[in-house]
């Protein structure tokens, strides 16, 4: 995977990290002393080579080992809110998300293996350093990943307009919270393997709200 800029430099593990190309003009010292530091490799490259691979690269670009999704099974027995993504489709979404969990203290955000939007550079790069403190898991099919929590004492709240509002419900200890795709919302076999529909009110004339929005007003609704 291609990532770029100083940000991401300084948020990826160094262990991850294949390569690096410097543009002839980069001074930045502290990364420069944290590549040597960590024996990571790197070549200088001429600026327009790298423009041609990522736009607004500050003068680096970074090969990393593909993203390493992990499975149910990391998720401890103190975790109280576990995010589930229907088949979200946009990359900014999909970081904003994980951005937000990380500073709401959600550890785990499951997603679907097809049709959903997967780690890539645009993530990395929204999720702010996120992403290195997000367990992003990934599950061939949402209802049994659904039908596995709930054996573990989670409660399953999906989240779509006509829904109960969500100030008004009384959450378990544990939750699920699903947001649904950018367009469809949450899927029909989703909406029937949950255990409560939950909506946000709508005062004005526009009727839904952005994905990753809606998800950061509901992370933070939500008390147990």
């Amino acid at each position: 995977m291609i990532v770029y800029g100083k940000n991401v430099f300084n948020e990826t593990d160094p262990k991850v990290i294949r390569r690096v190309k410097l543009s002839p003009t980069f001074k930045d010292q502290e990364i420069m002393r944290k590549i040597k530091e960590n024996h990571i490799k790197y070549m200088v490259a001429d600026q327009r080579d790298l423009d041609r691979i990522a736009l607004h690269n500050q003068g680096i670009v970074i090969e990393i080992n593909d993203y390493e999704y992990k499975d149910l099974s990391v998720i401890g027995k103190e975790e109280k809110i576990v995010l589930l993504l229907d088949h979200l489709e946009d990359p900014h979404n999909f970081g904003a998300i994980i951005r937000t969990c990380e500073a709401r203290g959600i550890k785990s955000v499951i997603i679907p293996k097809d049709r959903s939007v997967a780690v890539n550079d645009t993530v990395m790069k929204t999720s702010a350093g996120a992403l290195n403190r997000v367990n992003i898991i990934m599950v061939p099919n949402l209802v049994n990943a659904i039908n596995k929590l709930k054996d573990d004492g989670f409660f399953v709240y999906a989240s779509a307009m006509d829904g109960r509002d969500y100030k008004k419900v009384s959450y378990s200890d544990r939750v699920v919270l699903i947001i649904g795709n950018e367009g469809k919302g949450v899927s029909k076999i989703v909406r029937d393997n949950s255990d409560e529909i939950i909506s946000i009110p709508m005062i004005g004339s526009i009727n839904s709200l952005n994905a990753s929005v809606a998800a950061g007003i509901l992370m933070y609704g939500i008390e147990n």
